[in-house]
């Protein structure tokens, strides 16, 4: 008796296997994490070192955010054409050499275009880490599985994040790129031995060699035999698909594509603004600079735990109305955060349930993004999507701090950031629902209903 692969996947219960590819997806998505919290905590002695002045040190932050947002938008597609695993580990190795490399820096110049390096594969990382984790969950723990791949960016900047503390004061800061890129390689033989390609890459492009590698999974799934798809349209077995990039505005993806766009943008927006700017304001509007510091951890603290909380209300209602009540909460915490400074318990408290929402509605796109497109694009949606998130990471900082030199107090700027993340909100509702579902199972209802 042969069992479609695919329906096996949805409809079963999670097993060893499956798990592994989540755990493994963690620990990658934990990269990012480290990444960030790396070059922010080096930033003072490389500066140091290096004579930069703030614009400079500023560029030089923001250098591993634009090579993330690149590696989305580039290695997405590519990862449609040849496949999720070989890309992951082009991008797991990219980023390794380009951490090692930044070890190696002696000026400003050639560790800024490491850091883009880095980012490069960090971001491509991300693009095929969310996918194979939705493509490996079943659709009851769909929600779930890519909750606690998102949780491992708080793990990467907790653990990574003292591990830079204590390396950057034994060894110097080059040591903390060197550890990076050290851990990266244990993670690349990771993913090139426990990494599987992607069912729905295999079921949708046919490569060379398809039908031995679904009965590896099939085995690793425990199934006994495997319905393979109808053998392919052209003599090298694979099916001629057009370009994924321009697929995401056909007519029936075009207003998914831009409001998942909408989305990333306005929660990207919001997430780094409130751990970037929330120890300075704080600060600002009247903590002790060692109380606004608490208060970023309290951010960080909150984060992880609502990634999880996400991924636990998704397992029980739709994953579109669960993102709606996590943005809208979110952007009334932002709103409301700064004027509880006064109240030292109640602002961290707000600060906690605040790092949790807005945490959690960057859990919430990882989930419902792959769910908006079919295989046969899936790569280059969801990475295209992170990109343009990562625009809004990139110029949330920015904005803010010319807001501020023009005058506008902390209250109004966390009031106009909640104000942004309510965007978001209205974007995720204006999905259409059976594209919003939550399930990458349902490639057909969902372009159905665009």
């Amino acid at each position: 008796m042969t069992t479609d692969i695919r329906a096996h996947i949805d409809a079963s219960p999670m097993r060893a296997g499956q798990w592994i590819v989540v755990a493994l997806c963690t620990l990658l998505n934990a990269l990012d994490g480290f990444d960030v919290l790396a070059m922010a905590f080096t930033s003072a002695r490389v500066s140091k070192d290096f004579g930069l002045s703030g614009s400079e040190l500023g560029v030089l932050l923001s250098a591993g955010l634009v090579g993330m947002a690149l590696g989305s938008l580039l290695i997405g597609p590519v990862a449609d054409k040849i496949g999720r695993r070989p890309m992951l580990l082009v991008s797991v190795g990219t980023s390794a050499v380009g951490m090692l490399l930044s070890a190696t820096a002696t000026d400003a110049l050639p560790l800024g275009i490491w850091r883009v390096l880095t980012g490069l594969g960090v971001g491509g990382i991300l693009a095929c880490t969310n996918v194979l984790a939705s493509e490996f969950a079943s659709k009851r723990s769909r929600g779930l599985a890519i909750s606690i791949v998102t949780a491992g960016y708080g793990l990467g900047a907790t653990l990574g994040g003292a591990a830079a503390v204590w390396l950057q004061a034994e060894f110097g800061w080059h040591a903390v790129f060197l550890g990076g890129g050290l851990t990266t390689i244990v993670l690349f033989a990771l993913v090139f031995g426990l990494a599987p390609e992607s069912v729905d890459f295999l079921m949708t492009r046919r490569p060379r060699g398809y039908e031995k590698k679904l009965d590896r999974l099939a085995r690793r799934l425990r199934l006994t035999s495997v319905a393979l798809p109808e053998r392919g349209l052209t003599t090298s077995g694979a099916q001629p698909v057009p370009n994924p990039l321009s697929q995401l505005f056909d007519a029936s993806s075009r207003r998914s594509t831009l409001l998942v766009w909408v989305a990333f943008f306005a929660v990207m927006f919001g997430f780094y603004f409130v751990n970037s700017w929330t120890p300075k304001l704080l600060v600002t509007a009247g903590m002790t600079e060692s109380q606004g510091v608490v208060g970023g951890l309290m951010l960080t603290l909150g984060g992880t735990v609502g990634s999880i909380a996400f991924g636990v209300f998704a397992a029980r209602w739709a994953s579109r109305v669960v993102m709606i009540w996590f943005t809208v909460l979110a952007a009334l915490a932002t709103a409301v955060f700064i004027s509880a400074v006064g109240i030292l318990a109640l602002a961290f408290a707000i600060g906690v349930v605040l790092g949790g929402l807005i945490n959690g509605c960057i859990a919430g796109l990882y989930v419902i993004t792959p769910s908006v497109y079919p295989a046969a694009f899936r790569s280059t949606g969801v990475g295209w999507g992170i990109g343009v998130g990562r625009a809004g990471a990139i110029l949330s900082p920015t904005v803010a701090g010319a807001l501020l030199d023009a005058g506008w107090t902390p209250s109004g700027l966390y009031l106009a950031v909640g104000a942004v993340v309510l965007v978001a909100a209205a974007a995720v509702f204006l999905l259409p629902r059976s594209a919003a579902a939550g399930s990458t199972a349902d490639d057909e209802p969902a372009l159905a209903g665009h």
